[in-house]
């Protein structure tokens, strides 16, 4: 259900309740379902939305599938803590709990929440919020608190500057174009490992060379050892020694996924990494967190036209299942992003 609520309206003019995607068990898309449930009030420190666009990321279909077991300790053992998926929001302030002071009814914001941008509202904390400018549209906005801002981050632990070369691995997803972007706007000469049907993509968006995956892996003579300042590694399959071995001395490789077990998911791999780990090539595990200092320097470049995602699809709210069923499919390439009504 779409609502036509003016977005400046007061909290009063807004409806009782409201159409949203639900869950109540782990499972697949088909666990998650439109339910009728009550348009909710924010708390204190929190910020009611009137959800304009959502982004969907890999984090979202791992905790619809509760995946690995690990995370279910945090985010709930039988069931999902929070039934609602999507946590990159854009969207209108249409209310204010006690002690928000930072923002007004009527403000378009953006930001990293813990879920339920699936719906026509959902409240979130004001600490994660940051406004969005007129220049950004909020489906554009809505790409960037966790694609983007795990981008700039794994830059940041890369420690490279202009002039250096990277190898990305994993290169056309939200996260790889991304890194791709930054790193071009940073002067950084990026390699490439990804899908063939996303070559020319890649290519575009400013990859100096660009292999195939399922053809040339670390390791392969193409890939010479010791022929990156980093290496950024999204795809999480290879071999740590072989990602080792591309980089120079001093540099390092971070790791901003892993595959594992069901159970324990990446971590086994994390802990390896802190083992081989050495000072003349690190292994750095990326931990992503909520950043709004990050955050408002990618919309700042995106205001300016120095910054734009990779959109491959939107669906509309009503269709937010069938997104949902795209990402978990695997095979994204850039974004994927619903709409609001």
């Amino acid at each position: 259900m779409t609502d036509t609520t003016d977005a400046a309206a007061p909290a009063a003019a807004l409806p009782a309740t409201m159409t949203a995607w639900q869950q109540h068990r782990y499972g697949g898309p088909e666990t998650v379902a439109r339910e009728t449930v009550p348009v909710p009030t924010p708390s204190a420190g929190e910020v009611l939305l009137r959800v304009a666009a959502t982004s969907l990321n890999s984090g979202d279909v791992r905790l619809m599938r509760g995946e690995p077991l690990l995370v279910r300790a945090a985010f709930g053992l039988r069931r999902p803590k929070h039934p609602g998926r999507g946590m990159d929001v854009a969207g209108t302030v249409v209310g204010i709990g006690a002690g928000v002071t930072a923002f007004a009814v009527g403000d378009e914001v953006v930001g990293e929440l813990p879920g339920g941008g699936l719906a026509p509202f959902v409240v979130a904390p004001a600490a994660r919020l940051v406004r969005r400018p007129a220049e950004v549209t909020a489906a554009t906005a809505s790409t960037l608190p966790i694609a983007g801002g795990t981008a700039w981050r794994a830059l940041e632990l890369a420690k490279v500057a202009a002039g250096a070369r990277i190898l990305v691995i994993g290169a056309s997803g939200g996260v790889g174009t991304f890194t791709l972007r930054l790193a071009a706007e940073r002067g950084i000469e990026v390699w490439a490992l990804t899908g063939a049907r996303a070559r020319e993509l890649v290519t575009g968006l400013g990859a100096a060379r660009v292999f195939d995956y399922a053809v040339v892996q670390p390791g392969a003579p193409e890939l010479g050892a010791a022929s990156f300042d980093a290496v950024i590694d999204i795809a999480g399959t290879a071999r740590l020694r072989d990602l080792q071995r591309l980089v120079r001395p001093g540099g390092g490789v971070v790791l901003v996924s892993g595959h594992g077990g069901r159970v324990l998911g990446p971590v086994g791999r994390i802990l390896r990494a802190i083992v081989l780990s050495r000072r003349s090539r690190r292994l750095i595990p990326l931990a992503a967190t909520p950043d709004t200092g990050i955050l408002t320097s990618l919309l700042g470049l995106a205001a300016k036209g120095r910054l734009a995602p990779v959109v491959e699809r939107t669906w509309p709210l009503d269709e937010a299942r069938d997104a949902l069923a795209h990402v978990d499919a695997g095979h994204t390439v850039g974004k994927v992003v619903v709409l609001g009504g």
